[in-house]
């Protein structure tokens, strides 16, 4: 199978989303994992220890993590907007960076600007762990 995909975080809040999130994108195949602002700290919530089964890069800000981006590489913001199209309908990329936005502050209107932007529909705002795993459970499911 071609391609590749990362995941990670924009800003995050609480350490046990991290792991938790972290844990899941083993569990999905995903290829590294990311914070960006926050270094991330071994967590109990990441029983598989993600960080030596797949590369986890710390990012200091987002002007860093856009210097990193592999080349002719798609960046996939999951979050509730306008613009988000609907996880039923999403065709993910080949070569896809998924950032989900952190607890309250959500991603950058710069970034979404320039990216692709996909939405769960849901009453509520979902987890950012949750809202991590079923977006890779869907890239998984529709490949």
């Amino acid at each position: 199978m071609r391609g590749y995909c990362g995941i990670g975080i924009y800003h995050p809040k609480h350490d046990c989303n991290i792991g938790t999130l972290f844990r899941s994108a083993v569990a999905f195949g995903t290829d590294f994992i990311f914070t960006i602002g926050r270094k991330y700290k071994s967590q109990s919530s990441d029983t598989c220890k993600s960080y030596k089964q797949i590369p986890c890069f710390n990012y200091v800000n987002l002007q860093d993590f856009k210097d990193h981006i592999p080349k002719d590489c798609r960046i996939v913001c999951v979050e509730i907007d306008e613009q988000a199209k609907h996880i039923k309908n999403f065709v993910h990329p080949e070569r896809a960076i998924y950032i989900i936005g952190n607890e309250g502050g959500g991603i950058p209107q710069e970034l979404m600007k320039s990216s692709l932007v996909v939405q769960i529909p849901t009453t509520i705002c979902l987890n950012l762990s949750v809202a991590g795993s079923i977006i890779l459970y869907d890239r998984v499911n529709k490949q």
